[in-house]
């Protein structure tokens, strides 16, 4: 198909999107079409192009959303419609792996469109690694077999396998897929030879916050899911080395573990709480709620020229990280560096935004011990009252959004608007789907709490906020709020975690 698109079949691995592999991300992250099924995370999803077509064609165990053939379909179909793109297939797993894959890749070469693999993460090996289970381990099981647990047979029988030979083999037994058939599965294995008391494992939704493992054996299978309402996604593993379980289990003692969080910060700021949180075993569904850009000062086009009125200041104020970046950006973009901010001192209103300045080589000479804009203008209105500093000669860098508390306190000061706030003004339904169903969103201003409940017709109840006036904006519509104790991540993130202990 000349001038086709391009369609990259990849895996998503089996859940955590730590799991996602680095050349599956740079593919999503520059992806004009993203074909995705159920059992794909929302927080995998978070790292496609927001401006790529997103395509649900996804699979519940007893009814196809859409059918294969269509799928197969609908991936030529796009590889058409976009010449030059490209078309990303995104499946649980791995696509080779009882994923359906080659089926979908036989029907691109038939029409003539290219395709590249990029091979996921095995639910297989990974999700019993995350449950403390080795497939192998020396002295109990020296292979594994994968067996899907669903290809029916032309006898009518649910499954189409050779029990007698899965009952002599001393490996490590994994299902997939198999949960709805596990009793007959069992019962099968045991009249071929199979030990009854052999040890099992059924590992729902594994390495996601909600994964659960149900222990059993293999004449309690059946009864075992029923009673414990064991449902898909779901894996069985059978053999000695489940009983490793019992020992090696960690991910369920991650404070954060079982936890979904939606996180609101702007793009380029929520990865070091995202990457934070997720450590702690939360999955994090990153939730932009505000953008911003710069304001060009003067002109269109920055120059130098507009750095000189710097000479007219001699304390720079910051009030957000920002406001740093934006300033910094323009600073340099005019040719200019950090030599014009000689014999300056600088201001912070608190510990995030003295960090940020300190990425640039910029040491704060004030920041309060109320990390607030009152706090930093009541700190800077003192050293005036004292004789410490002229008022005249305070310059604030803020955004458009900022209220007029520092120059109510300052009013002799000037105020420079170096970048604009803009609020996100669509949320695509998959992204709905997971704020509604997450346990807490996470809020670091009030432009944030305030889009986020206009986009967010359903959300959690419970709030994660930093600072007294997000936690005020939280409670006015109706959250359930737990204040950082300090203005930092550190603080927020340290909180989030005491929080959950307790509740545990």
């Amino acid at each position: 198909m000349s001038g086709a698109g391009k369609v990259y079949l990849i895996g998503a691995g089996p859940g955590d999107p730590g799991l996602l592999t680095l050349r599956g991300k740079e593919i999503l992250e520059k992806a004009d079409v993203v074909v995705y099924d159920r059992l794909v995370s929302p927080a995998i999803l978070g790292f496609c192009n927001p401006k790529a077509k997103m395509v649900d064609v996804g699979k519940m165990p007893t009814h196809h959303k859409v059918k294969q053939s269509e799928i197969n379909k609908l991936l030529v179909q796009f590889a058409g419609e976009v010449p030059g793109g490209v078309i990303a297939r995104l499946k649980g797993g791995d696509p080779f792996v009882f994923g359906r894959g080659g089926e979908e890749a036989l029907e691109l070469v038939a029409a003539g469109v290219e395709f590249e693999m990029v091979p996921g993460i095995t639910s297989a090996i990974s999700v019993p690694a995350y449950a403390g289970i080795p497939v192998s381990h020396r002295g109990i099981a020296t292979s594994f077999h994968i067996i899907t647990g669903h290809e029916k047979a032309e006898s009518g029988d649910p499954l189409s396998l050779d029990f007698e030979t899965l009952a002599k083999c001393p490996g490590t037994l994994i299902f997939l897929m198999g949960i709805a058939n596990m009793d007959f599965i069992a019962r099968r294995l045991m009249e071929c030879g199979k030990d009854p008391k052999t040890p099992l494992a059924f590992i729902e939704k594994g390495t996601t916050p909600y994964q659960r493992t149900v222990m059993a054996t293999l004449e309690t299978a059946g009864e075992t899911i029923a009673r414990e309402n064991v449902t898909a996604p779901a894996i069985t593993i059978m053999g000695g080395v489940v009983e490793l379980g019992q020992t090696l289990a960690w991910k369920k003692n991650l404070p954060l573990a079982g936890k979904r969080l939606v996180v609101t910060r702007a793009a380029k700021q929520a990865s070091g709480i995202t990457a934070r949180l997720t450590a702690l075993g939360a999955e994090v569904i990153e939730t932009p709620m505000i953008e911003t850009r710069d304001v060009i000062p003067a002109k269109a086009r920055i120059s130098s020229a507009d750095f000189k009125a710097l000479a007219n200041f001699d304390i720079l104020a910051f009030t957000s990280t920002n406001g740093v970046e934006s300033f910094f950006r323009q600073l340099f973009a005019a040719g200019c560096d950090v030599r014009v901010l000689a014999g300056k001192k600088i201001a912070s209103v608190g510990k995030i935004t003295e960090k940020k300045l300190l990425e640039y080589g910029i040491r704060c000479d004030y920041v309060p011990e109320d990390h607030t804009g009152e706090g930093l203008g009541k700190l800077l209105a003192a050293k005036v009252t004292a004789g410490e500093i002229d008022e005249s000669r305070i310059l604030l860098l803020q955004g458009n959004l900022a209220d007029d508390t520092l120059l109510e306190l300052l009013p002799k000061s000037t105020r420079w608007v170096v970048y604009e706030t803009l609020p996100v003004t669509e949320l695509p339904e998959w992204k709905r789907e997971a704020v509604a169903g997450a346990d807490a969103v996470v809020f670091a201003s009030t432009s944030a709490v305030e889009n986020f409940v206009k986009m967010a017709e359903a959300r959690p109840s419970l709030s994660f906020c930093i600072g007294r006036m997000t936690e005020n904006a939280a409670r006015k519509h109706g959250f359930e709020t737990v204040t950082s104790d300090e203005t930092t991540m550190d603080s927020l993130v340290k909180k989030i975690a005491e929080y959950y202990s307790v509740a545990r």
